[in-house]
């Protein structure tokens, strides 16, 4: 059995974690840490699990991990995890940070979107953490990152036309809506039942964080720069991202071919469902599962194609993600933990 711990487990992502995690038959959760709830038994805090971790919060020093986590995972706010990501390395741990701090390449880049980056030395080793992308990189990784929930629907509803060069990458725009749990667990009033209850809205407009993350990953498929126009928006759902991809055609190509080129290049992919001709993904098709919905259309009037993408924002978004990453890193089979169906209705 392998030994892991969650650092941050008291959030969305980290309950989320845990749930996956108690089905996984290779892996012992040994801590799980929350300063706020430091000393109270998890099942108490979370009655969702209670019976199934016989764990209390601890607020451990990420050095102390040495010797009782094999992997850790990051469930912790930007900045927070890069002041921890040195010390579980030392520790001789292996990381799946679950926010922002590895994600981007360039440390001025990430300056400029966040703040300025204090591990910057590390960003070369980090691996992105997308596996349908970059499944050999993770396995050897010591320090993966593990991708946004809006980035994770983007990168896959795109990658293949930009792979082929199937439309003109100036012309991108991604639009998504996302559940209230993409906000977080910490209270506030944007999120407030009242505020999200029957209502629908854009935020975070022009210069979301996700946006150059999603541009990094599209360039690379691409081979070249690629800079999009990002929309995401808040539904009153608790779960789910949509992701509605839009793109003008470099040349002719019909649904049926697109739909086909999709299927075989997603072909072997698990957690990746290529819709047929005429069917578009709906949120409520993923819901509590690792799997990402693909639909595609081609309006022949604009010659744009639009490629939509869904997601369980804290599964295949988050958690889900991370424990594939984590199924690579330890040499296991990749979808050990993960292959639950949806949740429906």
């Amino acid at each position: 059995m392998h030994k892991v711990a969650v650092i941050g487990a008291s959030g969305y992502t980290g309950v989320e974690l845990l749930r996956l995690l108690a089905g996984h038959p290779a892996v012992t959760v040994t801590c799980v840490t929350s300063r706020q709830q430091a000393g109270q038994p998890l099942g108490e805090a979370f009655p969702s699990l209670a019976g199934i971790f016989d764990l209390t919060f601890e607020a451990v020093e990420p050095a102390a991990l040495s010797g009782r986590a094999d992997l850790v995972f990051l469930a912790v706010p930007h900045q927070a995890a890069m002041g921890m990501v040195p010390q579980l390395l030392a520790a001789g741990c292996r990381v799946v940070d679950l926010s922002a701090d590895y994600r981007l390449h360039d440390a001025a880049v990430y300056a400029e979107w966040y703040e300025p980056h204090q591990t910057p030395e590390l960003l070369a080793e980090a691996v992105y953490g997308l596996p349908e992308l970059y499944r050999e990189r993770v396995r050897g990784a010591r320090l993966v990152a593990n991708p946004g929930c809006y980035p994770t629907s983007a990168a896959l509803a795109l990658a293949p036309l930009l792979r082929h060069r199937l439309i003109d990458p100036a012309t991108i725009i991604v639009d998504s809506k996302s559940g209230t749990s993409g906000a977080g667990r910490t209270a506030k009033v944007d999120t407030l039942y009242c505020e999200v209850n029957e209502g629908f809205k854009a935020y975070g407009l022009p210069r979301h964080r996700h946006t150059p993350e999603i541009e990094q990953t599209l360039s690379e498929v691409a081979g070249r720069p690629v800079t999009i126009s990002f929309t995401p928006h808040l539904v009153p759902a608790n779960r789910g991202i949509l992701s509605t991809c839009y793109a003008s055609l470099a040349g002719a190509a019909s649904t049926a071919e697109l739909v086909a080129l999709y299927r075989q290049e997603y072909a072997g992919e698990t957690f990746v469902r290529v819709l047929a001709e005429g069917r578009l993904p709906n949120i409520s098709q993923v819901r509590g599962s690792n799997f990402c919905d693909l639909g595609l259309t081609v309006d022949p009037r604009t010659r744009r194609v639009v490629a939509v993408a869904a997601i369980d924002n804290l599964v295949k978004g988050a958690a889900g993600q991370a424990l594939q990453n984590m199924n690579l890193m330890l040499g296991l089979d990749e979808g050990t933990g993960l292959r639950g169906a949806p949740i429906f209705p």
